[in-house]
C-alpha cells in the first residue's frame, strides 16, 4: 500500500497536471502565432499540439516519443518557412525541461508572463487532449480553417527540401481581438492584462 501510494506520488510530482498544461499551452501557442505569423486555423492546431505534448511529457521523457510526435504534427500544420525558423527558436522548438524537481519553461526568458497577443484560439475551450493518441498522421490533409481563414495544403516533394505544408491564405477582415495588443513597429513589447 505504502509503494503504491509513493509510486502515485512520484508519478503525479513529475507529470503536469491539466490546469497547467492548458495555462503554458495557450502561453506558448500565442507566442508561436506572433512570431510565425500563424493563420486563426494554424494557431488553434498549435494549441492543440502544444496541449496535446504537455498533457502527454513526464520527467522521465521530455524529448522523447511525445516530442517527436509534437514536431511531427507540427510539421503538417506549418509551412515550410514557419517549419523552418521554429526549429531555429530554441524556446519553441524545446519549450520545456525538468530542472531540480520542477518545470520549466524558456519561453519566459524571451517574454513577460501577461503578455497576449491574440484572444485564445476557437478550440480553447471546447479542446480536452487527445489528438496525439490518434492516428500519427491526424493533421496530414485536415483543411485548418473556415471560409476566409486560410488552409494548409500540402505540396509535391522538391529535391534537398523537407516535406512542409503550404500555407494558401484567403482574403479576409481581421479584426484585432479587443484586449489583444502587438508591439510597435520598433520591436517594444505592449503587454497586456488579461483577466481570464
Amino acid at each position: 500500500m505504502i509503494l503504491a501510494m509513493m509510486m502515485v506520488m512520484t508519478v503525479s510530482a513529475s507529470a503536469m497536471r491539466y490546469s497547467d498544461a492548458r495555462r503554458e499551452a495557450l502561453f506558448l501557442s500565442d507566442k508561436m502565432a506572433y512570431e510565425l505569423n500563424l493563420t486563426d486555423a494554424q494557431y488553434a492546431a498549435v494549441y492543440e499540439i502544444n496541449l496535446d505534448y504537455l498533457m502527454s511529457v513526464d520527467s522521465r521523457s521530455v524529448y522523447g516519443s511525445w516530442w517527436n510526435r509534437r514536431n511531427a504534427d507540427l510539421r503538417y500544420v506549418l509551412n515550410s518557412w514557419q517549419y523552418d525558423r521554429y526549429l531555429q527558436l530554441t524556446h519553441f522548438y524545446r519549450p520545456v525541461a525538468w530542472h531540480a524537481g520542477s518545470w520549466v519553461f524558456g519561453i519566459y526568458n524571451r517574454y513577460n508572463r501577461s503578455l497576449y497577443y491574440r484572444a485564445r484560439p476557437s478550440v480553447y475551450v471546447s479542446y480536452r487532449g487527445g489528438n496525439n493518441r490518434r492516428a500519427v498522421d491526424f493533421y496530414a490533409g485536415r483543411h485548418l480553417g473556415h471560409a476566409g481563414v486560410g488552409h494548409v495544403a500540402h505540396r509535391a516533394p522538391q529535391p534537398g527540401r523537407h516535406l512542409g505544408p503550404a500555407v494558401k491564405p484567403a482574403p479576409r477582415a481581421h479584426k484585432p481581438a479587443p484586449h489583444a495588443a502587438r508591439p510597435a513597429a520598433h520591436g517594444r513589447h505592449v503587454s497586456v492584462h488579461v483577466g481570464w
